[in-house]
């Protein structure tokens, strides 16, 4: 991991540029601690770093209110790295789909979903034992937001995430499903009820499929980007109960 540029936010949150290989990332941490601070790894959509900064940033400053340091990679074929066709093509299929008012066929969602997951998960364990060879981070670990599939995977195979907060907000292939009741960390889940993207069935059948024992669903009336306040409050005490 290498630093490449530092700066201090309002409140004293540092906010540090890493590189990890060829994958950009971002770290903040907590002005001030008296011990090495719980970690959450930021999910996000494939839309670039730079796009949802805003929204980052502005999750990370709360958590750092909280005690908790934060971090995020650049997704694969995202941002300044390098295209992927396939990827790229899989997209351009779901929007012709959703344009012309056809269900999204498995096959699509595969495509879409698949490959990311199979390689953004390598790269999250990756950025995660660089993170934790930092003196200012310790454990425990969690997950937020995202795309869900990578947040199922990860809960999965990392044993070091003690508790994930998803988002009901994208496509889920069905080998996913599977995967998902093999879960057994707490989990937080939020449902934006009249989200135009997502399919509400199939995200209660997910929800449905957790084999964890401690799970919550969280359904708030209105569209994919309209999350009330509340709803982040409350995602912040489901973290701040598990890691701390």
């Amino acid at each position: 991991m290498h630093f490449t540029s530092e700066q201090r936010l309002d409140g004293g949150v540092l906010e540090r540029e890493f590189t990890l290989g060829e994958i950009p990332g971002i770290l903040w941490t907590p002005a001030s601690a008296s011990a090495p601070a719980p970690l959450i790894l930021l999910g996000h959509p494939p839309l670039g770093l730079r796009k949802m900064y805003p929204r980052l940033v502005a999750r990370a400053r709360h958590s750092a209110a909280e005690g908790f340091a934060t971090a995020t990679i650049e997704l694969p074929g995202s941002g300044d790295r390098p295209r992927w066709p396939a990827a790229e093509q899989a997209r351009a299929d779901l929007r012709r789909a959703m344009e012309a008012g056809e269900p999204v066929s498995d096959e699509i969602v595969d495509a879409l979903i698949l490959p990311l997951v199979d390689k953004a998960v390598p790269e999250w364990q990756a950025a995660l034992d660089a993170l934790l060879s930092l003196p200012e981070i310790g454990g425990p670990v969690g997950y937020s937001g995202g795309v869900i599939s990578i947040g199922i995977r990860l809960a999965v195979v990392e044993p070091r995430i003690s508790a994930a907060g998803l988002f009901a907000g994208s496509f889920v292939p069905r080998a996913l499903f599977e995967e998902a009741r093999q879960i057994t960390i707490p989990l937080h889940v939020l449902l934006q009820w009249d989200d135009e993207g997502n399919d509400r069935q199939a995200a209660l059948d997910l929800f449905d499929a957790f084999g964890s024992k401690e799970k919550s669903l969280h359904a708030n009336m209105g569209g994919h980007t309209g999350v009330p306040q509340f709803a982040g409050d409350a995602a912040a005490q489901f973290f701040t109960r598990h890691l701390k």
